[in-house]
């Protein structure tokens, strides 16, 4: 038996996998590591953290599986998009903190940019429908206009999970998924447009060479070996960006496959051969790990980091060994569909470009002298499906949306939550055994194609098991469909109020 090591490379931390040959996980390791808000609109993550996390987890994940090192037949990531990482000419970090997907701090930069080139053409081309701001584009543009001394020395940029496979194997390259979120993509040609990146005054040089997702880069060298416990001339796959590398886990390539991933933020994602584009609403489109499938999608920013916000601050009073989540969803089983009138607006990290404005603020409304912590409990849950139902609306405007939606991540596990996702849906609920290894399982197809241990990725729906198909209560769907009104109403308020106060 072979064994693959997949690496899901997030905001919260690192998740290391060992799957066999077959696509059975055996045993998973998590490290956490540190965000840091150093200035408004910054977020910064240490690459060095990441690299620290990805050899202390694959060190315990050989030691507690007791696998030998010898029988990882390949190893792969999936890696947290729009980060941008800049080394010199000798392959060097430029600094210690990079800017991640959610930093905004370049919001001007994107301004001037489109002063001159038509956004409507630039979205149209790239599908990069976020904030621009939040692609790495935008972030060397400011940093070619604050840190020029930085900038000058700057080679190459590389994301998050490129970055690790640099120090795994030396190598370093993109993969089309990841390649996709830099600003400069051309979705249609499957190729950078250099033209965007001379627009911009940025070299196009500095952006790294691309190949296939389930190519191999290179293999573990000497050093990477003695930092991490794999073997020396282990293989590792060229990998993908994670709201790639999840759809491949979720569903495998098949068309018009959704699921939400319910994670620190959240997103839902339908795969086709079309990429879902639209200019009033701006979906965000990666390219899929096989020329020709695209991964399309609408997000919220603050999910289950808005659900942790109110772990920490609505409930800090249990001691350190309580599972304070599990909890939290006993608190809400006792309260009533639409929390006995308390309604949640999860936007703690700012609007996504499917949301009313990037200044929109979380919140609860309809706050009375009656209401329990256990409404805000519940109330937090239902905002968070709320929120996602609207930009849910979004994307089934655009494209069929059928079937079951399958539930993946963290917050997947509450099966409450997941009676509310069916209920404020309105669409059946899927979960499997897979839950929060969906990326992870595509990261794993990536490393099995790449060594030659599969050929394509049809076996990946055989691996999902239910456990549980959950359909809409009509009662509750038409109390939470009147209350949906309100909520976008409210949000709609929110926004400009949100935008007023940016301007004070």
């Amino acid at each position: 038996m072979k064994y693959l090591i997949a690496y899901d490379l997030g905001t919260g931390g690192i998740k290391a996998s060992l799957f066999t040959e077959n696509g059975d996980v055996i045993q998973d390791v998590f490290r956490q590591y540190p965000t840091y808000f150093p200035k408004d609109r910054y977020c910064e993550q240490r690459p060095e953290d990441w690299w620290n996390g990805v050899c202390a987890a694959t060190r315990i994940l050989l030691e507690e599986s007791g696998t030998d090192k010898k029988d990882i037949a390949a190893a792969a990531l999936s890696g947290h998009s729009l980060v941008a990482v800049p080394l010199d000419g000798n392959g060097r970090e430029l600094c210690s903190s990079v800017p991640i997907w959610c930093d905004a701090r370049s919001f001007l930069q994107a301004e001037n940019f489109f002063k001159e080139t038509d956004y409507d053409r630039w979205y149209l081309t790239t599908g990069n429908g976020d904030p621009p701001e939040t692609y790495t584009l935008f972030k060397l543009i400011w940093m070619k206009e604050h840190q020029p001394e930085l900038f000058r020395q700057i080679r190459v940029v590389l994301g998050s999970k490129d970055y690790i496979n640099y120090r795994l194997t030396g190598q370093i390259c993109t993969d089309p998924s990841y390649a996709s979120g830099s600003g400069i993509f051309d979705l249609a040609a499957w190729d950078y447009r250099p033209e965007f990146a001379d627009a911009a005054g940025v070299p196009f040089s500095i952006f790294p060479g691309i190949r296939p997702s389930d190519s191999t880069v290179g293999t573990v060298t000497r050093e990477a070996a003695q930092a991490t416990g794999l073997a020396e001339g282990t293989p590792v796959a060229c990998g993908a960006v994670d709201n790639t590398c999840m759809s491949l886990g979720a569903r495998g390539l098949g068309e018009g496959s959704v699921y939400t991933s319910l994670g620190s933020s959240s997103w839902i994602a339908v795969t086709s051969r079309t990429p879902v584009l639209d200019i009033r609403t701006h979906p965000f489109v990666f390219a899929h790990v096989r020329k020709g499938y695209y991964t399309s999608a609408v997000s919220i920013f603050s999910a289950g980091n808005s659900f942790r916000w109110i772990r920490d601050n609505l409930c800090r009073d249990y001691p350190p060994e309580t599972d304070v989540y599990e909890v939290m969803n006993k608190m809400a089983e006792n309260i009533p569909a639409g929390s006995n009138g308390v309604l949640f607006n999860p936007t703690l990290a700012g609007g996504s470009a499917q949301e009313p404005s990037p200044y929109l603020a979380g919140g609860f409304m309809g706050l009375t002298l009656k209401n329990t912590r256990e409404d805000l409990v519940r109330a937090s849950m239902e905002g968070i499906a709320m929120s996602l139902r609207h930009t849910l609306d979004i994307l089934r405007s655009q494209i069929s949306v059928q079937g079951e939606m399958l539930l993946c991540g963290g917050g997947s596990k509450s099966p409450l939550w997941r009676r509310i996702f069916s209920d404020i849906y309105n669409m059946p609920v899927l979960k499997t055994n897979i839950d929060q290894n969906a990326a992870s399982l595509g990261a794993s197809a990536l490393a099995a194609n790449a060594v030659g241990l599969w050929d394509g990725y049809c076996q990946i729906s055989s691996l999902h098991r239910q456990e549980e198909l959950i359909y809409p209560d009509p009662e509750n769907n038409k109390k939470y469909e009147r209350l949906l009104l309100i909520h976008k109403k409210w949000m709609q308020s929110l926004a400009e109020l949100g935008d007023m106060m940016a301007k004070s």
